[in-house]
């Protein structure tokens, strides 16, 4: 299983630079480049709050689920406090 970031989609169709959206959400290029390649391993609320607001989108839009062959770290969770 991979969560996919579709940050390239969100800013094609917004017609915004990464440079741009860096500015106005108050994260680095490189960290926003690091979420758009696929290579983050976490992302906290806030900045997806953030990127979520300034793309005009819901969580949903930016992230999506693809279905695969379960990995290291895929287990499911049982414990009702997560």
């Amino acid at each position: 299983m991979a969560i996919r970031v579709q940050l390239d989609r969100l800013l094609q169709e917004r017609r915004m630079s990464l440079t741009e959206l860096s500015d106005r959400v108050g994260v680095t290029v490189a960290n926003l480049s690091i979420l758009k390649t696929g290579k983050a391993r976490a992302v906290r609320f806030s900045t997806l709050d953030a990127l979520c607001r300034e793309l005009g989108c819901q969580p949903g839009d930016l992230l999506s689920r693809d279905p695969g062959p379960a990995g290291v770290g895929d287990e499911p969770v049982d414990d009702p406090q997560i």
